[in-house]
């Protein structure tokens, strides 16, 4: 795991989806407890908002998105 990885662990859904609303992303619709959100020329991507965001699936959205983890990071 990169030092970017070990970083992002503990992110919350919800801060998740803060930071991913500082990078442009608005909240598209909520389905259950996973948010859709969409950027004018990004990926769309869905966000969990319960507990704790897994790394692996955070570094995957981070990428689906186009950034890097320190881009992401910054937004926290």
């Amino acid at each position: 795991m990169t030092d970017g990885g070990r970083r992002l662990r503990g992110v919350s859904g919800q801060r998740a989806i803060r930071a991913f609303e500082k990078l442009g992303y608005e909240v598209a619709r909520i389905t259950g407890s996973h948010y859709v959100l969409k950027h004018p020329e990004r990926s769309t991507i869905s966000i969990p908002r319960h507990g704790s965001v897994k790394v692996g699936l955070l570094l995957s959205k981070i990428k689906a998105a186009g950034l890097t983890p320190e881009e992401f990071e910054e937004q926290l």
